[in-house]
């Protein structure tokens, strides 16, 4: 039977890193997961807990805010976003590539809601006219601009034991709103209904 890498040292002098656990300044100590496994006769590791939120009076909610660039046409009255920025506060980020990844797609989305996506109904009968691809109108590349999302550096300890708060929702809600905001100020128009089309702005 192997040495068990625990015996006599305190369980915060022990580094896990790279699928092993071994001794603080003495990596030659140590074991990979499979090794503790096997010295335990154990085919797998299961841990169960449970964690209850205190009473606190911090705000443990994500939250971000989104800046956007619009060009309209003066004449035609089209509304193309060029650049988009969002920036958010969603503690520690675990896995960038997965937070850039739900944060653009929700920019997309966004855009869509803000500038295309419009359920048409037959008031005569209650149907939706445009129940397919052709004529519900979705973001496509050429629609996409410069988008970018940045997160604020930082951990909320008091949200969870990992730090971490949601990201999934807090991406979208700013989008329309910014790109309403930026119609405003190109043409003094404030309009409270999506999408923003043509219609509305001439």
């Amino acid at each position: 039977m192997s040495q068990n890498i625990t015996d006599g040292v305190d369980a915060e002098d022990i580094v896990v890193r790279g699928g092993r656990l071994h001794v603080k300044n003495n990596p030659a100590r140590g074991e990979t997961y499979r090794q503790l496994l096997t010295r335990n006769n154990r085919t797998h590791l299961e841990a169960l807990g449970s964690w209850t939120p205190g009473q606190s009076r911090s705000s443990m909610y994500a939250y971000g805010a989104v800046f956007a660039e619009v060009g309209v046409d003066a004449r035609l009255g089209l509304v193309r976003v060029r650049r988009m920025l969002g920036v958010f506060d969603a503690g520690r980020i675990i896995s960038p590539k997965l937070a850039d990844s739900q944060a653009i797609g929700a920019m997309v989305g966004g855009i869509g809601a803000a500038l295309l996506e419009h359920t048409v109904t037959d008031h005569r009968d209650g149907r939706i006219v445009n129940a397919n691809l052709a004529d519900y109108l979705v973001p496509v590349n050429a629609d996409v601009p410069d988008l970018k999302a940045i997160y604020v550096d930082g951990r909320d300890d008091e949200a969870d034991p990992l730090g971490v708060k949601g990201l999934g929702e807090v991406v979208l809600v700013g989008v329309a709103p910014a790109i309403a905001n930026a119609v405003f100020h190109a043409t003094g128009r404030r309009v409270r209904q999506l999408p923003i089309t043509a219609e509305s702005l001439l």
